[in-house]
């Protein structure tokens, strides 16, 4: 009774997102961006919830979802502390960072063949390196708390950045920089009028995948050491406790904190980007 009852809730759920994705009148409005996501969403979480409570699964091998929003709602003032340590100090600090020096040493890249042939090839070389090996090494240089980190991320946001922030500095045609050539326009002139703007698209791109690799990289840098607090500190002790419920919690924390992080570079790039051809696309 109650897996058929699951179906049809499934099947309810996706006639609704059929009828607002094909027939409804507001299909083209940005409401349905959101729309669609939540109603599948929230089918899918009923679905979960249902199948743990009629199969009886163990919470040390899946928890129910409202066991899990209990034990989110209990634990705010944790997963807040957690939140700090791991997005604000570790991911954001090492964002930061590995993005600004990455993109100062595409500007120098650009400005030099010698440092286009040596410099990316070790780029290439430090990207390929696993943060398994990575992580201790830095928790060994920089210590337990956020500072190494945020090294972490630096280390793994850098080489996205950098190639990206490469490709879009070259993105310009010929013809158009030698039109800024009969202005008499000097390097940085011909920077901040033509190639910074044409690069901008390739730069966020750079962007956001260093947001997700961010969160990532902090988070795994925890399993290395870390003082009794953070996001990748709490799923490590979670897992060895079976306390999975906030394991889970932890991980609702990061998806939220990834994806809203995310989503701030999409509409930053929106806003900068926006007469460009892949932007206007989306209106």
């Amino acid at each position: 009774m109650t897996s058929l009852l699951l179906a049809l809730l499934f099947l309810l759920a996706a006639l609704v997102v059929n009828y607002l994705l094909v027939r409804s009148r507001w299909q083209d409005a940005t409401i349905i961006k959101f729309i669609l996501p939540a109603v599948f969403g929230l089918a899918l979480l009923f679905v979960w919830e249902g199948l743990v409570r009629s199969f009886e699964v163990s919470p040390v091998i899946l928890p129910a979802p409202l066991a899990i929003a209990d034990t989110f709602l209990s634990s705010l003032g944790l997963l807040w502390q957690d939140f700090i340590q791991t997005v604000i100090k570790g991911a954001m600090t090492g964002f930061l960072i590995g993005c600004t020096v990455a993109f100062a040493v595409a500007i120098a890249i650009d400005r030099s063949s010698f440092l286009t042939r040596g410099l990316l090839p070790i780029g290439n070389f430090v990207a390929a390196l696993p943060i398994i090996g990575i992580a201790p090494i830095l928790v060994n240089w920089f210590g337990f708390d956020w500072q190494s980190k945020a090294a972490v991320v630096v280390v793994m946001v850098f080489f996205p950045m950098l190639v990206n922030s490469v490709q879009g500095l070259r993105a310009s045609e010929a013809i158009q920089r030698d039109l800024m050539q009969t202005y008499a326009a000097n390097y940085f002139q011909t920077l901040i009028k033509l190639r910074l703007p044409a690069a901008m698209p390739f730069i966020f791109n750079g962007l956001k995948i260093a947001t997700t690799l961010a969160l990532i990289g902090a988070i795994v840098a925890e399993y290395f050491g870390s003082p009794t607090r953070g996001m990748g500190f709490r799923i490590s002790t979670g897992v060895g406790s079976l306390a999975i419920d906030l394991v889970w919690a932890e991980i609702v924390m990061a998806a939220a904190a990834g994806t809203a992080f995310f989503g701030l570079m999409s509409v930053l790039e929106q806003r900068v980007t926006f007469w460009h051809p892949s932007q206007r696309s989306k209106r």
